[in-house]
């Protein structure tokens, strides 16, 4: 029996669980969604609580599905529409290495989820229980593209979203019991 399938799933899945919880429900030293739909909304991804439902329910049934070995291409092509979005919005000005913030992290999560859809889940999957394992460059194929394609989607949502509008001071009115400082000139 051969567990570094196993292996590689329950981590990387593991953790992407973490992280979608994280964002979702404040679990795990997460701040939850109303801190990251903030978060967000500052990163350009507007409106903030629909991207932050969307990357947390990819991030954490992604990695829930790799856990399991179940549907194990969609699993990696959510995942790295996620790990994309992350790039484009947060990584990539400060370069390849993680300890500048950079996106080399997110690579090597792509990398390994696609690894997966191409290899498949292994013998201690679902997907090999139930007979529906799907394995092979294509399917890792088709997991990078439909995974880049979703985060071209979620670029394209957060461009079309309107800029929030910043409060302004109300001007006094007429009926105002104070002078504006021009009459009381």
């Amino acid at each position: 029996m051969k567990i570094g399938r196993l292996l590689l799933r329950l981590t990387v899945g593991g953790f992407f669980v973490g992280h979608g919880t994280q964002k979702l429900f404040g679990w795990f030293g997460g701040h939850g969604l109303d801190a990251t739909a903030g978060m967000f909304e500052q990163l350009g991804l507007r409106p903030g609580r629909r991207h932050a439902l969307a990357a947390g329910a990819a991030e954490a049934g992604g990695g829930a599905l790799l856990v399991a070995g179940l549907a194990t291409p969609a699993a990696a092509s959510v995942l790295t529409a996620t790990m994309l979005t992350a790039i484009n919005r947060v990584h990539f000005k400060s370069g390849p290495w993680a300890a500048n913030g950079g996106y080399e992290y997110n690579v090597v999560l792509i990398a390994a989820a696609l690894a997966l859809a191409e290899v498949g889940p292994g013998n201690l999957s679902l997907d090999h229980a139930l007979g529906t394992e799907r394995e092979g460059p294509f399917w890792a194929l088709a997991a990078l593209v439909t995974g880049a394609l979703g985060a071209l989607g979620a670029h394209l949502v957060a461009g079309s979203a309107p800029e929030p509008v910043e409060p302004t001071a109300s001007a006094p009115s007429e009926d105002s019991a104070e002078p504006s400082p021009a009459a009381a000139e």
